[in-house]
């Protein structure tokens, strides 16, 4: 497995790491506890050294799940978790309020679920409106200082957030979604990234299964899956977005890869500094994923997608911004 080093930590992780969110919730039943331990091995033992988790994932049972199947292997890998998260208040989507003190708290508690004395990169899962950015990392700063964490990020920020975070303690990593289907931060946050010296962590960086040519406009989603709240999912946008799949099954039968491979491959062309999070339940996925780090596109092959990228138009939406960026 090739490894990339990320932000102001310079940590060293996977080139492609592992989003652990699923074995909770997110994408209708989940496994049981010795499935996804084994299946979190299993990604280890393929070489993958960085594992996402947070602990508004099952209500903390995600980072418990994880510290549990790494232990024996704990120096090995990269933890990053995230504190916070969202929050609905008047009927309205945002980012749960965190003064200093009460991260802390939340820290400790995410230590003792991990089973570990430290975290390499603690995420604020979403951006406060009332505790000001800077507060909080000046609050990282001192958690670096102490050694509890080796780095932090932030998850779904603006380039102002980021900005004014990063001068009072450096940023190790943006966590947002992002994928060859999902494109928005290129436009502000990925460039700021680069020119800050900050890694970007894209989250469904397979945009929840589509871009593994596996969803039809037939696919049922059950439960709680949050598929069936994202208009792209829906039967009419399916169809109306296969020019973007058969645009990168062209590529998967040139390269000899699979169509999610391929997906991963041009991200990981794209900037140096991104890394991946793709989850999984399923053990062939799991070695499918962690494999795209092998398969390099040459800058040839890498234009012609971005060439005809641009003539391609996205059906439907992602989430809402006001979701995405945790506007009261």
């Amino acid at each position: 497995m090739k490894i990339r080093k990320i932000g102001a930590a310079k940590l060293e992780v996977s080139a492609v790491g592992y989003g652990c969110m699923s074995f909770s919730h997110g994408y209708g039943a989940v496994p049981t506890k010795n499935e996804a331990i084994n299946l979190i091995r299993y990604a280890y033992d393929l070489g993958c050294t960085f594992f996402d988790t947070a602990e508004g994932y099952g209500g903390g049972s995600n980072e418990m799940l994880l510290g549990e199947a790494l232990q024996s292997v704990r120096n090995n890998v990269v933890y990053a978790t995230k504190f916070g998260g969202v929050a609905v208040r008047n009927g309205k989507i945002g980012a749960t309020e965190l003064q200093p003190q009460q991260i802390r708290q939340h820290l400790e508690q995410s230590l003792r679920r991990l089973r570990t004395d430290r975290i390499e990169l603690y995420y604020q899962h979403r951006v406060s409106k009332e505790v000001a950015v800077e507060e909080v990392a000046g609050c990282m700063g001192d958690l670096i200082k102490e050694g509890k964490i080796l780095g932090w990020g932030l998850s779904q920020a603006t380039t102002d957030e980021i900005r004014r975070a990063h001068a009072v303690t450096p940023l190790t990593a943006i966590q947002s979604e992002y994928s060859i289907m999902e494109r928005m931060f290129e436009k502000d946050v990925i460039p700021v990234c680069e020119e800050l010296g900050i890694g970007f962590v894209p989250f469904s960086p397979l945009a929840g299964g589509f871009l593994s040519g596996k969803i039809t406009k037939d696919t049922v989603y059950s439960g709680g899956d949050i598929r069936n709240s994202i208009t792209r999912y829906e039967k009419s946008n399916i169809v109306a977005n296969q020019p973007l799949l058969d645009l990168i099954n062209k590529f998967a039968t040139l390269k000899n890869a699979t169509p999610a491979q391929i997906s991963l491959a041009w991200m990981l062309h794209k900037k140096d500094f991104i890394v991946p999070i793709p989850g999984s339940r399923k053990y062939e996925r799991i070695k499918e994923n962690l494999g795209a780090a092998d398969v390099e596109l040459t800058a040839d092959e890498f234009a012609q997608i971005e060439t005809e990228l641009a003539k391609i138009e996205i059906h439907g939406n992602r989430t809402d911004e006001d979701i995405v960026f945790g506007r009261w």
